[in-house]
């Protein structure tokens, strides 16, 4: 065959706005082309893993130090489901702290000086989550009894005897500052919040508090309250975004993060008596968030960039950035640093294999690692990495995905494709590893993890782009993300799939009502199909959040009913003609079982193929390994039958 080898350098614009460019300059690009014979290398087969080999990877969240920093709290699925583990920052030494085979629990903290430590869990995924203490002779203690109470913790006092945490205990809709002496366990309140704001931050003196009020999903009020006098201040100084990171530890500067002056979140620093406001860090993309370590040595700083999250430390008083060790190739996407600020947790992660701990000794510059989380029985470089791609949807704006193309494809072995579609709405695609993504990838399916317009992560521009033209605007970047893949040589252009959760579950339902002839299956985990319903039935301890979100979505009590029953897939099931997956946790809170149900019904009346899986003891996402194995290998039975085409003999 004729070959032409194209070799080009992207420069990638950070507004989403302005169009792309190619630059083709003889100094900078190699552009070879020849005219020969040859065939496309595909020698390297990976090997083919199951369902069971892909869960059995294991994730560990957390990792927070013990008083001496000689271990970590951590919580980790390697039984099935989460439990709480204690890891000894030599990586000598792992050890089972709970045995739930029930509930997932997720570490909080040690007590201080103490092996008692504090957990949360909920039931069965119905997001009420309490803190619970276990104390060293593993007796648990539920600290938050309320039957209905959603209790979250909050940070520790500077004493040592008291812990922070929020709670709904007192009005469903509203979350209360409470603070908990560790001594007898008894609480007392700290602010009652009957203006129904969200409490962001606390002063160590406890003197000022910030609260901030949601106006739009891309706009707040950030509002400081002297306790003490009760005066209370607006710090916005222009529309925009605001969350408020940390105080200082002398009580005197607030830093917060806002794009109020740019596209993306930059940090701040605000004066509590001059009230002047100084830039204190910003680039191209948003600063997810910013904290300094306990003694204020040390200023963290997680940036969101281009779907990575890169972590910067930096010398709190002189500002140098301290540079981190090499982690096996890894990119660090957080860090944790222990109280006598001498060591750090370092989370290392890439798109091939799950998330690992490190601890890392800041005076002696020793690397030490905690977990081994791949699967043993796996091979990384069976895996494939993600890679960033753009391409121009229906109106020439860019759209930014994550892209997985099986190490199998060729143009001699034409693959099928998936669009995958995040949640949100103003969610994203990240460069992070999914055991289901790469299942389907290591089976033979290319995955385009698309970020629709209205997606977090490139502008506040982009992310407004969708207001209100949800199932038109975003629906159309995914079509037009199948048309990407169509480009593709080695992609056969008639089998290609959508798929997503939560919102991308609706997407999913959407391109198959309103567009059914451009996908050739849906995939629906979890997704919204009657937003009315959705609307009016979102969480009491959403109230803070609910007039934005109706500013984005609608107001299902408005006018705006009329555009939300149009758009939503339930009300036009009978224009779906492919087959249909849906998959739901029947303990969801957020997008209810009977939306699932309504759309199971409906498209099966079509005379359509549905399979449909609930989950008895599932909420809105799936964490039991039990359940992944069932819901997500089911999700790859159901494409290999009906996208791949082929025939499979009944289990």
């Amino acid at each position: 065959m004729r070959c032409f080898i194209l070799i080009i350098e992207y420069f990638a614009s950070s507004k989403p706005s302005i169009m792309k460019q190619f630059v083709f300059l003889s100094t900078s690009l190699l552009i070879l082309f020849t005219s020969c014979e040859m065939k496309e290398d595909t020698s390297f087969q990976p090997a083919s893993y199951t369902i069971e080999q892909f869960y059995d990877n294991v994730r560990v969240t957390g990792g927070s130090f013990n008083s001496d920093a000689s271990k970590l709290l951590v919580s980790s699925n390697e039984s099935g489901i989460f439990n709480v583990y204690s890891l000894s920052a030599d990586g000598k030494e792992k050890k089972a702290l709970t045995d739930s085979n029930e509930e997932s629990l997720f570490s909080i903290g040690y007590l201080p000086d103490s092996d008692d430590f504090l957990f949360s869990a909920d039931k069965g995924g119905n997001e009420i989550s309490h803190i619970y203490l276990q104390k060293a002779d593993e007796e648990v203690v539920d600290l938050t009894p309320g039957e209905n109470e959603k209790a979250n913790f909050a940070g520790w006092h500077k004493d040592l005897e008291h812990f922070y945490y929020v709670s709904n205990e007192r009005d469903a809709n509203y979350f209360d500052m409470r603070k908990m002496n560790i001594k007898d366990m008894t609480s007392e309140l700290v602010y009652e919040n009957t203006d129904g704001l969200d409490i962001a931050q606390l002063s160590y003196n406890e003197r000022y508090l910030v609260l901030t009020k949601p106006i739009t999903t891309s706009t707040n009020e950030m509002i400081l309250v002297d306790t003490e006098t009760g005066e209370r201040t607006n710090l916005n100084t222009v529309e925009g975004a605001y969350s408020p990171q940390f105080f200082t530890l002398d009580d005197k500067n607030l830093y917060f993060l806002t794009d109020g002056d740019g596209e993306f979140q930059s940090l701040k620093k605000y004066d509590l008596e001059s009230q002047e406001v100084v830039d204190v860090y910003s680039t191209d993309w948003d600063i997810w968030y910013a904290y300094e370590s306990w003694n204020g040595k040390y200023r963290v700083m997680g940036i969101n960039e281009d779907g990575k999250t890169t972590v910067k430390l930096m010398d709190a008083k002189t500002g140098d950035e301290i540079a981190f060790p090499d982690v096996d190739g890894k990119s660090v996407s957080s860090v944790s640093i222990s109280r006598d600020e001498k060591k750090m947790r370092l989370v290392a992660a890439d798109s091939k294999s799950p998330s690992d701990l490190y601890v890392y000794d800041l005076a002696s510059e020793e690397l030490t690692r905690l977990t081994n989380t791949l699967n043993q029985q796996m091979k990384a470089t069976d895996l494939v990495d993600g890679t960033v791609v753009r391409y121009k949807s229906f109106d020439g704006l860019e759209i930014p995905a994550i892209y997985y193309k099986p190490h199998q494809a060729s143009v001699d072995n034409k693959v099928p494709a998936l669009v995958w579609v995040h949640g949100g709405p103003g969610g994203q695609s990240r460069l992070s590893f999914f055991e289901l993504v790469q299942y389907m990838v290591n089976q033979g399916y290319a995955v385009l993890a698309v970020n629709n317009r209205g997606s977090s992560g490139y502008g506040k521009t982009f992310f407004n782009m969708d207001n209100k033209k949800h199932g038109d605007v975003d629906l159309k970047d995914c079509v037009y993300g199948k048309k990407y893949l169509q480009t593709l040589d080695y992609i056969d252009s008639e089998k290609i799939g959508i798929i997503g959760g939560s919102y991308g579950g609706y997407m999913t339902m959407a391109a198959l009502t309103f567009t059914p002839e451009e996908f050739d299956v849906g995939v629906n985990i979890f997704g919204v199909t009657n937003w009315l319903r959705t609307l009016k039935s979102i969480p009491p301890w959403w109230e803070s959040f609910k007039d934005a979100l109706y500013d984005e979505m609608g107001d299902p009590f408005s006018a705006d009913s009329t555009r939300l029953y149009n758009i939503s897939p339930l009300f036009h099931a009978q224009n779906v003609t492919k087959p249909l997956m849906v998959l739901q946790g029947a303990n969801d809170p957020r997008v209810l079982q009977v939306e699932s149900d309504e759309i199971v019904d409906a498209v099966k009346a079509n005379g359509v193929p549905v399979d449909y899986v609930l989950f008895p003891d599932e909420g809105h996402g799936f964490r039991k390994k039990e359940n992944q194995i069932k819901g997500y290998g089911d999700i790859v039975k159901f494409l290999d039958k009906y996208l791949k085409g082929e025939d499979l003999v009944a289990d």
